[in-house]
């Protein structure tokens, strides 16, 4: 025996339900999706200066945003680190660093800033202004950054601070190297403002951070899985109809 035909109010309603369903699928992929790692992390520098050794702690904070092929990497100070037994006067002091890379790559990341806009008064903790520099993926998977040494450069001296303290990771991508092989070479991939770049070939994809990568990565899954159920709704709608014939 056939079923009782299926009338068309109670045909919309399945049709609904299904789009419902779709969507509410696209949306879960898209909670699900894996965002950046983002931590303040409190590094105790250890610094050599041309007047002896000097310590301080500050906490770290890294941030990570897609840029062309690669990743902006922002380091950031909260705390002020060494000091000058006289008063540097505006742009006297010009800071640069390296971020370790960690994880499924390796090498490092150099980054570089302005030097201060202001004077900064004798035996004060100097501030360091925001440091950036560009990370290329060469291998997929999660990586680390970390901070790493800092240096100093003022009145035609150099003070060079170490972290002692083997600080954990500031900040954690899931990355796409170009190809999406993974099967590059170790070595260092990356450049700081007006620094030098080291290491292999540029490319790849990332999350932007917190995570901009990923979110286009995600939308575009979630988009597919509301067009399959789109699809799928379409199907069901020329089978009704035909049936009808």
């Amino acid at each position: 025996m056939r079923g009782r035909p299926v009338s068309y109010r109670t045909y919309q309603k399945r049709t609904a339900a299904l789009a419902f369903a779709a969507a509410l699928a696209g949306s879960a992929v898209l909670m699900a999706a894996p965002m950046a790692q983002a931590d303040v992390v409190d590094v105790n520098y250890q610094c050599k200066t041309p007047i002896g050794d000097k310590s301080a702690v500050s906490p770290i904070d890294i941030k990570g945003v897609k840029s062309g092929s690669g990743y902006k990497l922002t380091m950031s100070w909260q705390k002020g680190v060494s000091s000058s037994p006289v008063e540097l006067g505006k742009g006297a002091m010009t800071p640069s660093a390296v971020i370790k890379v960690g994880g499924a790559d390796s090498g490092t990341v150099a980054v570089s800033g302005p030097a201060n806009a202001a004077a900064i008064p004798a035996n004060t903790p100097i501030k360091i202004n925001d440091l950036s520099g560009t990370y290329t993926p060469k291998k997929s998977g999660k990586v680390t950054f970390t901070a790493g040494v800092l240096t100093i450069k003022a009145l035609g001296t150099t003070t060079t601070c170490t972290p002692s303290n083997s600080p954990k990771p500031s900040l954690t991508l899931d990355v796409t190297a170009a190809g999406g092989s993974g099967s590059s070479s170790s070595g260092s991939s990356s450049s700081g403002s007006g620094g030098t770049r080291s290491g292999a070939d540029s490319g790849g994809q990332l999350p932007q951070t917190g995570p901009e990568d990923s979110a286009i990565a995600l939308g575009t899954l979630g988009g597919t899985v509301l067009l399959a159920g789109a699809a799928g709704v379409l199907w069901l709608t020329r089978r009704h109809q035909a049936a009808r014939r």
